[in-house]
């Protein structure tokens, strides 16, 4: 089982999880976020006067699922989320030791 975790664009998150809806994908956890990669931050403008914030608003998408499927998960997030410019996100895939449903009690891949 793999976890895939891919920082977006707030306004990419709708594509995203059509994409993901497309292949099959039953769910997914997605929270806002701020950070800064090579972006550095960005400049605003508010009230005529600029100022410099540190951290970009994200958002992370988190998707648990099979082995198998993970590379159309990130495949199909890459091509939803591409806009072409700096700071589209980054895509990160992490192996899934145990997975147990509350509810159930059901393990690993039944789980999900």
């Amino acid at each position: 089982m793999k976890l895939v975790i891919a920082i977006i664009k707030p306004f990419k998150l709708d594509e995203v999880r059509e994409a993901l809806s497309a292949l099959g994908v039953q769910g997914m956890t997605v929270t806002e976020v701020k950070g800064f990669g090579r972006q550095k931050g960005q400049t605003e403008i508010y009230r005529g006067a600029e100022y410099s914030t540190n951290m970009v608003p994200k958002i992370k998408v988190e998707v648990a699922c099979s082995t198998d499927l993970a590379p159309r998960v990130v495949e199909a997030i890459q091509q939803a989320a591409n806009t072409g410019a700096i700071g589209d996100g980054k895509i990160f895939v992490l192996d899934v030791g145990q997975v147990v449903r509350i509810r159930t009690g059901e393990t690993d891949e039944t789980a999900l």
